[in-house]
Formats: C-alpha cells, sequence, structure tokens
C-alpha cells in the first residue's frame, strides 16, 4: 500500500498551565528561567531580528535561532535549524479567565519523503511535548525534572550528568 502526504505536516502540542499568561510567555523568552525546562544554555533573551544560540550540553548540540516575531503574551515565531534545514516553530499563548494559560506549540516547514516527514513530525511533537510538561512543573510546583535529558540518557556527554546535578533548584525562582 502507497500513502500519499497531500499537506505540508505539521507538529503540533499543547498543555493547559496554571500560571499567568505573563508568567508563562516570560518562561519561554527569559532563557534564565527556559534552562530550567529545557535547553541548558542560551547566548541571550528571544528579541525580534536577533539571532540567539541554544545550547544542550548534555547531548553536545545547539542551534542557531532567529526570531521572527514577539506578540507579548499572545505569540512567539523563531526559525531554527530542523530536522532538515530551517523550519518554524511558533508558540500561542491563550490567557484565560482564571488566570491559567493555554500554550499551543507547532513546528513547521521540512523537507523531504513522506517517511522522513512523518518521522520528524512525530519526533517534534514528542520533543515540544516533554519540554512543555518541564515548563508546567517548573512554572506551577518549581520542580525541576530534567526531562529533555532524560529522553536519551545514552547520548550524554562524558561528565554531564555530574555536572548537572548540582544545577537542580530547590526553590521556584522569584515572582515575574
Amino acid at each position: 500500500m502507497k500513502a500519499e502526504i497531500t499537506k505540508a505536516p505539521v507538529a503540533e502540542t499543547q498543555i493547559l498551565i496554571r500560571k499567568p499568561v505573563a508568567e508563562v510567555f516570560e518562561a519561554f523568552i527569559n532563557p534564565d528561567l527556559t534552562t530550567h525546562f529545557w535547553f541548558t544554555k542560551s547566548s541571550g533573551r528571544l528579541e525580534v531580528g536577533h539571532e540567539i544560540t541554544w545550547h544542550w550540553e548534555m547531548y553536545g548540540v545547539s542551534t542557531l535561532v532567529l526570531v521572527k516575531a514577539i506578540e507579548p503574551n499572545k505569540r512567539l515565531v523563531i526559525e531554527w535549524d530542523g530536522y532538515s534545514g530551517r523550519t518554524t516553530v511558533e508558540w500561542r499563548f491563550s490567557a484565560r479567565e482564571d488566570a491559567t494559560t493555554f500554550v499551543v506549540i507547532t513546528e513547521s516547514g521540512w523537507a523531504g519523503s513522506g517517511d522522513e516527514l512523518i518521522k520528524y513530525v512525530a519526533e517534534s511533537t514528542q520533543g515540544f511535548t516533554w519540554t512543555l510538561a518541564g515548563a508546567k512543573a517548573f512554572l506551577e510546583h518549581g520542580i525541576k525534572l530534567n526531562l529533555i535529558a532524560d529522553v536519551m540518557p545514552d547520548a550524554h556527554v562524558e561528565g554531564w550528568g555530574q555536572v548537572c546535578q548540582t544545577d537542580i533548584p530547590t526553590t521556584m525562582p522569584p515572582r515575574l
């Protein structure tokens, strides 16, 4: 059986975070917060038109991020190195009446065969799901789950595990 892809694939995941939209949005543009649940190091805060480098030191990898759009507390769009070249990632933040925030993340723009595209969508969806789960735990409860590091523990660079264990916060960072 031969299946055909008729539309460009888009990875999408979402979650409700029980914090006000300003706090959740800040956590994704401020690396002092983001490093508690996603990447381990950043060359700077996200600002439109700026290029930033994000590092996942446990894996010895990094990516160049170009910030395309920021609508405070509503939307964030970047371009980065996806699996098959540059792709677009968009975060949408919806403030809810009960002072919670619904976050939706999408990634699109891959090139490749049908099988490759399905793999890219699956891996992207999984990665951003772990990221959102980590953000939820950190923002709601002050817990650093290390989900991104624990997805592939056998792929860590030598010595990373000993270093990161001393970096686990015991309390939530100051209120934004």
